[in-house]
């Protein structure tokens, strides 16, 4: 029988969703924000949003934002709308599906989530319940 050597082929993948997207507001803000000296008087510049959420609040977990000086080995990077957003590991699940917004009212303007995996949320708003997202 005749040696036959095969050999294998790399798989298509099909493009992986976004685990979090910016609305057009929020990602102008962002882009405002980062083009702003740095408040720490370093020149060089933040290498993204990063996103997570921690256990806290009367509904269990809240939602973190801060700059990051440079994305950590696990970190899952998205860009969106000229933003780099820097999810931490541990949040990708509870963050899937969402969609981070920026609104402004009389009172305040914040960062919003719009997150599919909220089953909850405390009445004064600073806190979340979030089930992590079943895959498939």
């Amino acid at each position: 029988m005749a040696n036959l050597e095969i050999t294998p082929q790399p798989r298509q993948r099909r493009p992986r969703p976004k685990v979090v997207t910016l609305t057009e507001r929020a990602a102008a803000r962002v882009r405002e924000i980062m083009a702003q000296p740095r408040k720490d008087g370093a020149e060089k510049p933040y290498a993204g949003l990063r996103v997570g959420v921690k256990n806290g609040g009367c509904a269990g977990q809240e939602y973190v934002l801060e700059y990051a000086e440079a994305a950590d080995p696990l970190d899952e990077v998205v860009e969106d709308k000229g933003v780099t957003i820097l999810v931490e590991p541990k949040a990708v699940l509870f963050l899937i599906g969402s969609e981070i917004d920026y609104e402004v009212t009389k009172l305040s303007a914040k960062f919003v989530f719009h997150n599919p995996n909220e089953t909850d949320a405390c009445g004064c708003g600073e806190s979340v319940t979030i089930q992590p997202a079943e895959l498939d």
